[in-house]
């Protein structure tokens, strides 16, 4: 029995040891995504073991935990750069984030000046999830739920969001999209699909013909966040007897000036100005 007394203290040390190990492997790994989150291209081994001077055997081996979590990828070119992983968490945070509260007066002001319904969704793998959702004071409104969920292709939201990702997620989306024909208009395939959403790169809103639902026409635009990550998108949808051509310019107005608004409430003046931000200035200037 003492000799066991006497070896807790040994035992004690080495877990502690283990813990602060832990600790340190945990902050590299930290340290190794922030890196790479920061860099615009892909980093080497070499590269990574500069920028933290850490030693090549240390380096690589929060790589491969990095790497095994899907955390990080590796190119053919055998450099590293941010894993889809991230983004799929990301967008849960979001989804946990009380975005609701937060976009929530600006959604009632919105549906008071178009006076139509309004969604807020965000990005699900090859979905949308309608997160929130504003009814106008009419007869005929849109039938929808939150909580449930749309494929991205055919969705005004889906579109304004897939569009301002990174080349490299949207090409890994839409090689996941299973392309379904719900109406005459929906789109089919990948390189429809690409085109509209260099429309919407454009113009900064994107629009839903009746691609899901005949009778009914949406215009969504996305919100970003400080870091000028897409994170969810707002859409106003209608009959296409109150959502015609001659006044959707007018809608969408006021639906880019909300999702502007809610895009500066997030942090995103706090860095340069996204491309969305730009298309935002050229309707308002057109």
């Amino acid at each position: 029995m003492e000799a066991l007394a006497s070896d807790r203290p040994l035992t004690e040390a080495v877990s502690r040891s283990s813990d602060l190990y832990q600790l340190h492997s945990l902050d590299r790994a930290v340290a190794v995504l922030e890196m790479l989150g920061e860099s615009e291209t892909a980093l080497s081994l070499a590269e990574v073991c500069q920028r933290l001077r850490l030693h090549k055997s240390t380096a690589h081996r929060s790589l491969m935990v990095l790497e095994r979590s899907a955390l990080i990828e590796r190119t053919p070119e055998n450099r590293y750069r941010l894993g889809l992983k991230l983004y799929e968490l990301g967008n849960r945070a979001v989804e946990q984030v009380d975005l609701r509260t937060r976009v929530h007066p600006y959604f009632r002001r919105l549906a008071a000046h178009v006076g139509e319904t309004v969604h807020l969704s965000v990005l699900q793998k090859t979905s949308i999830v309608y997160l929130d959702k504003v009814e106008p004071n009419r007869r005929v409104c849109v039938s929808s739920k939150t909580g449930t969920s749309n494929p991205v292709y055919c969705t005004s939201m889906g579109k304004a969001m897939l569009a301002f990702q990174p080349p490299e997620v949207i090409d890994q989306i839409v090689s996941k999209i299973r392309f379904v024909r719900y109406t005459h208009k929906t789109l089919t395939s990948r390189e429809a699909l690409m085109k509209a959403l260099e429309r919407v790169r454009r113009r900064g809103y994107a629009i839903d013909d009746q691609e899901i639902e005949v009778g009914v026409r949406c215009v969504g635009a996305p919100i970003f966040d400080e870091n000028h990550q897409a994170i969810a998108a707002v859409s106003v949808s209608g009959p296409t007897s109150r959502i015609t051509a001659p006044n959707m310019p007018e809608i969408a107005e006021h639906l880019l000036r909300c999702c502007r608004d809610i895009s500066l409430s997030l942090g995103l003046h706090a860095k340069k100005r996204p491309r969305v931000l730009s298309a935002f200035e050229r309707h308002y200037h057109s």
